[in-house]
């Protein structure tokens, strides 16, 4: 008889935002009458820039010419785009990798809920609180969380990290060092941001440790300020203890084409569970030729534009308008006399509710009273409790109206 990967029964009733999704869908077939506006999940609204709709057109017609078709790419991905990856690390941060050491996929959240398969099932995961869900999520289905504890609210074999207001919003080293380090900067769902001591620190702490660094820097395109690293290997002796996540979804407005990268550096190296060591390199790949069969050769080519004098700044561009937006909701949600982090080097605003109310009750009070739409901080995690993430990638025209909608609930 067949049975089920217990595992996935241990998970909590729904993924956040399919929960989110129907509490939305409850209120617009309530209110028909109502627009309901979104400042919840982390979807872009501006269309393609005019360098990547040009590279997806010219990638088109080599697809419908025998010559220029292309079928099966390298799971890897494809020479061109690794090249340019690799091109744009070193012109903007100064950081040599080597073009087999980037895997093309169609998404960092893939990558980032896959990689943990390449650790051993007993492997001590640590994560910070508040937390991007597939963290979490994705190791409960490997059976590495153990089992949920309702008082703590949380997994009893997961370590999590407190990112409150009491610490900067910056977690303190575990006293137990883990396997296995979940970071996030700028950070989703606060919008924080370390600075380069503080990111050195956790590369010396990971290497003292043997700690391996999952380092998710999907939004680094929204640093402005100086002193932030937008990538980890910036620190010294990064190569050796971490592995980075970067996505063209919200740098490029990919979400609806899926495209993303992951830096595995050759000098990675894990215990063998045989008295060695043995890099991840190799293994991410075996990894992905098995399961994946590569992101398609014009969404590459799309990428590949983005990273090109034009495509950038025509990117550029869409960034500084979401930019704005986090900025005027910054400005709107103090007028509200509310707590409010992030939105300065990050898409995201981290507000704290109204006291009396909790993160699920001012996400209702939003979407009751104003029809907007908000991210309960609670689903993040315990220390997400007592706020709601804003994001800035929705509509500019609509920043007018929504700002209006803040100030009649203030």
């Amino acid at each position: 008889m067949a049975k089920v990967n217990t595992h996935f029964l241990a998970l909590q009733s729904s993924y956040l935002f399919v929960a989110i999704a129907k509490k939305v869908a409850a209120f617009k077939e309530a209110n028909p009458g109502r627009r309901v506006i979104s400042l919840g999940i982390g979807d872009v609204t501006r269309p393609l820039v005019p360098a990547v709709t040009a590279a997806l057109h010219k990638a088109v017609d080599e697809m419908g010419v025998a010559e220029t078709f292309r079928g099966y790419g390298p799971e890897q991905g494809y020479g061109f785009l690794r090249d340019a990856i690799r091109k744009d690390y070193l012109d903007a941060v100064g950081v040599s990798l080597e073009s087999d050491e980037i895997f093309v996929s169609d998404g960092a959240k893939s990558d980032v809920g896959n990689f943990q398969e390449m650790f051993a099932p007993e492997s001590v995961v640590a994560v910070t609180d508040p937390v991007y869900p597939v963290y979490v999520d994705s190791n409960v289905m490997a059976g590495r969380a153990g089992s949920w504890d309702e008082g703590r609210g949380g997994w009893n074999r997961i370590v999590y990290l407190p990112c409150v207001r009491e610490n900067g919003f910056v977690p303190a080293f575990p006293a137990t060092p883990p396997d296995i380090i979940y970071l996030c900067y700028p950070n989703n769902p606060t919008g924080t941001v370390v600075d380069r001591k503080t990111l050195k620190a956790w590369v010396d702490y990971a290497k003292g440790n043997r700690c391996v660094i999952l380092y998710d820097s999907a939004y680094e395109a929204f640093i402005q300020e100086e002193g932030v690293p937008r990538s980890i290997y910036e620190i010294e002796g990064a190569k050796d203890v971490a592995v980075e996540f970067r996505s063209f979804s919200k740098t490029a407005g990919f979400t609806g084409l899926r495209c993303a990268y992951t830096v595995v550096p050759k000098q990675l190296l894990v215990d063998d569970g045989k008295g060695g060591r043995t890099s991840l390199n190799p293994l991410w790949l075996r990894r992905q030729s098995t399961k994946y069969n590569g992101c398609p050769y014009i969404v590459q080519r799309a990428a590949e534009a983005t990273l090109g004098e034009e495509g950038k700044g025509q990117v550029r561009k869409v960034i500084d308008l979401y930019r704005r937006n986090a900025r005027r909701l910054v400005d709107a949600a103090r007028g509200m006399g509310l707590d409010v982090f992030g939105g300065v080097n990050a898409p995201y605003v981290w507000v704290g509710v109204p006291k009396g109310t909790d993160s699920w009750g001012f996400f209702d009070r939003l979407l009751q009273e104003a029809a907007l739409v908000c991210t309960p901080g609670a689903g993040f995690g315990v220390s997400g409790e007592g706020y709601v993430r804003l994001t800035a990638f929705g509509d500019p025209a609509d920043m007018d109206e929504i700002i209006e909608r803040l100030r009649r609930i203030a």
